[in-house]
């Protein structure tokens, strides 16, 4: 029986963390989900930081495995994160804007007054 209490605490932990997840998540607008989710997911990099850690107190195969996963999971979170906010910033960037060619492929021949290649008299 008291390891069945010692596990219950846990569980207990899990299961209103997932609750208040849920909550706070469903309360995001739109609008600010990716900046926060890109945010979230570079701020993951303690994963790494707590996989190395089994790592170095690993004894077993086990948790050698679990310490591999964990970086894995948590470099790839960490990638994604910088990922995304790198394309949403791309968003906000000015993009070149091309020279105007006329029908002739020339630019400036579009027949606009002062070009080169405008006709005169018209």
């Amino acid at each position: 029986m008291t390891e069945l209490t010692q596990l219950l605490f846990p569980i207990t932990v899990f299961v209103l963390g997932i609750l208040v997840g849920f909550e706070v998540i469903s309360k995001v607008p739109a609008t600010l989900h990716t900046p926060l989710m890109s945010g979230a997911n570079s701020i993951h990099g303690i994963v790494i930081v707590g996989a190395m850690f089994i790592a170095a107190s690993a004894d077993n195969p086990v948790s050698y495995l679990l310490a591999f996963v964990a970086m894995v999971f948590g470099a790839a979170n960490v990638v994604g994160g910088y990922v995304v906010t790198d394309r949403m910033l791309q968003m906000f960037r000015k993009k070149p804007v091309a020279a105007k060619h006329g029908a002739d492929g020339a630019p400036g021949a579009d027949g606009a007054p002062g070009a080169p290649n405008a006709q005169a008299g018209s």
